[in-house]
């Protein structure tokens, strides 16, 4: 079962998929924000569709102290439009701190600050996913 992660931001959402199997998440693009959900929302169905995707992790921003503050609000309602426009459950995953881990990773690479600029999007959706991923593992483990 193919799972899409997506990291919601203001101009740019990314998105990352798992394999067939569930174990490992990968960057797979960056979606331009169009300032209409329903452009957004349909470039994300039409993503799913191509990767037969059956479900869908949101990054969920909490404030460092577990609260939802505005953005968590925000991503909150997106996922709820996700669910009802693409009809696929929808679950959030708490994304604290998911953007640094990326930016971490790439700079340990030596990636050129114009490069990181053009895949820290997607990669933190891989770092959202790849959480998500590895919390069910454990749990189907127990």
């Amino acid at each position: 079962m193919r799972i899409m992660g997506i990291d919601l931001g203001e101009k740019n959402i990314g998105i990352a998929v798992s394999d067939e199997l569930g174990w490992t998440a990968q960057g797979l693009e960056i979606v331009r924000r169009q300032g209409s959900i329903e452009k957004d929302l349909d470039k994300i169905k039409a993503i799913a569709q191509q990767y037969q995707v059956e479900k869908i992790v949101v990054g969920l921003p909490r404030n460092m102290n577990g609260t939802t503050g505005a953005q968590g609000q925000k991503a909150l309602s997106f996922a709820d439009k996700i669910r009802r426009h693409l009809d696929l459950p929808v679950e959030t995953w708490d994304e604290r701190l998911s953007t640094v881990a990326a930016e971490r990773l790439l700079i340990n690479a030596d990636v050129s600050r114009a490069k990181r600029r053009k895949v820290i999007d997607k990669l933190a959706a891989s770092v959202i996913l790849q959480g998500y991923l590895d919390a069910q593992a454990r749990v189907d483990k127990q």
